[in-house]
């Protein structure tokens, strides 16, 4: 080859590298973009904080939510916590708008059927220490009421909603319209819709599908 030809073709390898480093940087910003735009619109990346949904969940524990998820009964979910402003809580839906929702003798009744609750069988196996409230008492004990009687006798409601909100609560024991009734599945310790009150459909962050981390906990919900 003449040294002619080999000068000509020296800026098509220069040419050829830099067209390289340019698409590198553009993949590498619109895979940035993708994950931002993602977990901005799409995906929630939370870590779990405190004890309130023990064994299912531990202090720590780093979890991938779904926005805009069709929030169904027995869902666990990240919202915006209501007495608590800029701090989120993981709990689970137990009442929908319109349930009724009673427990009695350690069991929840919802619009009057028993309503199974296998994700708290890990927590029937926990008992609480001896300096706890409820010694000796498992994680899921869960103590009785009614939506009637947290309206009419739980003082956090009271601070929380107007006279004729509860009054119309303990009238018809519904959860109300565009809201849900949340617990934790550590019952005992739990500070849930039973101190906080429903939470509003704009509250939730998202639904749990994926604990990522610690990887020897790694799971699909």
């Amino acid at each position: 080859m003449s040294e002619n030809n080999k000068r000509r073709q020296a800026p098509k390898k220069e040419e050829s590298g830099w067209q390289f480093w340019l698409q590198t940087i553009a993949l590498t910003i619109a895979i940035y973009a993708v994950f931002f735009l993602g977990f901005k619109f799409i995906l929630s990346n939370d870590k779990v904080s405190g004890p309130s949904m023990q064994p299912t969940f531990e202090n720590n524990d780093k979890v991938i939510a779904t926005r805009h998820s069709s929030i169904s009964r027995g869902d666990v979910i990240v919202l915006k916590a209501p007495d608590e402003p800029g701090s989120f809580y993981i709990k689970r839906v137990i009442g929908l708008p319109g349930d009724t929702v009673v427990s009695k003798n350690n069991k929840i009744y919802v619009n009057g059927k028993l309503y199974k609750e296998d994700f708290l069988n890990a927590g029937k196996k926990v008992k609480e220490p001896d300096t706890s409230l409820y010694a000796g008492k498992p994680y899921s004990y869960t103590y009785n009421f009614t939506l009637s009687t947290l309206a009419k006798n739980s003082p956090e409601w009271q601070q929380r909603y107007s006279s004729s909100y509860l009054k119309k609560i303990e009238q018809t024991n519904k959860v109300p319209a565009g809201t849900y009734f949340v617990m934790g599945d550590h019952r005992t310790v739990s500070k849930d819709s039973r101190i906080i009150g429903f939470i509003n459909k704009k509250s939730v962050i998202g639904e749990v599908k994926w604990r990522y981390w610690p990887l020897n906990r790694w799971a699909i919900f």
